[in-house]
């Protein structure tokens, strides 16, 4: 049987995604009722990471002991991705000593390369490109609020970063329509949209300038910080560019019945206001705790527990 790895959202099927969610619901009901089945007993879970974390990371390991495994947080100490060894190097030897990897990197080029080279599966914890995990927790979350999502729309104003990205594709698979609102500059670039026009040429994936025709008739509406680590150098640029972007009382007045979601950590007052994201409509520390209960049954799926 081949390895699996979760690098971006269309390493799954739609089918592949919903096998994950049953696997999760399921554990998630059994946390719930106090139950922590300890469906990997012995397995060990490697996170490395380049970035900074705290729901990526805490939810991981939360998953893995939940699971009756271990995990071992893996930082700068290690020597990844610098000049102390090769990525080949290090993968093919951390493959011998756990069963599965969690990559948090900079560069998108770096975890794909680290899944060529391993022998277990790896997962993306977030790169450059793609955060595929945080999607797939946020169409989980979106079904257990509204109960279903095949047919409704996502709003995502801000930049079309790899969370923007991520979520298209999830959208796209599972029937959902995604718009992104954002300056034509910040939007999609001619190649992610290639690479949508090929993987799912029947989806609905619009683009647009205007944050209040985006919001209509959305089901949720979505943001993230509008200058991502990596990107200080062009923050000015950025508030100037999105300042009409913000998600305010304003905005979700066109669209009086969605929720409100981000992926945080949020810069309150840039893109979006106290109001929204402590208001009834925000389900943002929801969507944080799914977190945990998807990566939870995306770790059994991976290791044979479906």
């Amino acid at each position: 049987m081949s390895i699996r790895h979760l690098i971006v959202p269309e390493d799954l099927t739609a089918a592949e995604i919903e096998a994950v969610f049953a696997i999760s619901r399921d554990l998630q009901e059994k946390f719930a009722a106090g139950r922590r089945d300890a469906l990997l007993p012995g397995r060990v879970l490697a996170l490395v990471f380049e970035k900074q974390s705290l729901r990526t990371r805490v939810s991981f390991q939360a998953a893995m002991t939940h699971l009756g495994g271990a995990s071992l947080f893996l930082g700068a100490d290690t020597g990844f991705a610098s000049s102390r060894e090769s990525i080949a190097d290090f993968g093919r030897v951390l493959s011998e000593y756990v069963d599965a990897i969690v990559c948090r990197t900079k560069a998108h080029a770096t975890i794909e390369r680290l899944a060529e080279v391993s022998s277990v599966p790896v997962i993306n914890g977030l790169s450059d490109e793609a955060h595929p995990c945080q999607a797939m927790a946020d169409i989980y979350t979106l079904r257990q609020e509204v109960g279903r999502v095949n047919g409704l729309t996502m709003a995502f104003v801000g930049d079309g970063n790899n969370v923007a990205r991520s979520l298209a594709v999830v959208c796209g698979l599972l029937g959902m329509r995604f718009v992104l609102a954002a300056p034509q500059r910040y939007q999609f670039d001619a190649a992610f949209r290639r690479h949508l026009a090929k993987i799912l040429p029947a989806a609905a994936i619009d683009e647009t300038t205007d944050p209040v025709a985006a919001v209509k008739d959305a089901a949720v509406v979505y943001t993230d910080v509008w200058t991502s680590m990596g990107q200080e150098s062009e923050r000015q640029e950025r508030l100037a560019a999105f300042a009409p972007y913000q998600v305010n009382a304003a905005l979700m007045a066109h669209c009086p019945s969605a929720l409100f979601m981000h992926c945080l950590p949020a810069r309150r007052g840039e893109e979006v206001t106290d109001e929204v994201i402590d208001g009834d409509r925000s389900v943002v520390v929801t969507q944080a705790a799914n977190r945990m209960h998807v990566q939870k049954g995306l770790i059994a799926w991976l290791l044979g527990h479906a």
